[in-house]
């Protein structure tokens, strides 16, 4: 998860669901941000400390657009309590995120997930074992949406 993302959470800049907030008035019926997927190469350098979306070391090839996939975002994020003194928050897309007939001939690794409704804001950055590929589709499957393996997890202890 990127460092910067934790912190916007609680300045109210990402809205992974559909909720109504009471307390601001001119957001009593927000929809849910675009979300996006976006793949880099190998030699890139994405990590926790990625702030915002940019085109430095992503990908290109035949069927790939630049920004990535929008992802689909029908989840909206649960918590619970695990214990007396323990919660956790879990958030997982909804759906594997696809590129669909795409030659992507030098090696990657990694791809950025980031809210582009709110200026490009990184939310988190995962890796995977280096791929190629050619006139092909390429899949990540999303984890069960549960407190052990969502893609992105806040727990109290």
């Amino acid at each position: 998860m990127c460092t910067s993302f934790m912190s916007e959470l609680m300045l109210g800049q990402h809205q992974l669901g559909t909720s109504t907030i009471v307390s601001r008035g001119s957001l009593t019926s927000p929809t849910t941000d675009t979300l996006k997927a976006a793949l880099y190469l190998a030699s890139a350098t994405k990590n926790a400390s990625t702030t915002v979306y940019n085109t430095t070391g992503e990908v290109s090839g035949i069927g790939y657009t630049a920004g990535g996939e929008v992802v689909t975002n029908a989840t909206a994020p649960t918590s619970t309590n695990t214990s007396a003194t323990a919660g956790v928050a879990f958030f997982t897309p909804s759906a594997s995120i696809t590129y669909n007939t795409v030659t992507l001939s030098t090696a990657f690794d990694t791809v950025l997930l980031y809210n582009s409704t709110q200026s490009n804001k990184a939310i988190s950055v995962h890796t995977f074992g280096s791929q190629t590929i050619t006139a092909g589709t390429f899949t990540l499957t999303m984890p069960t949406n549960n407190t052990s393996t969502a893609l992105l997890r806040l727990a109290t202890t």
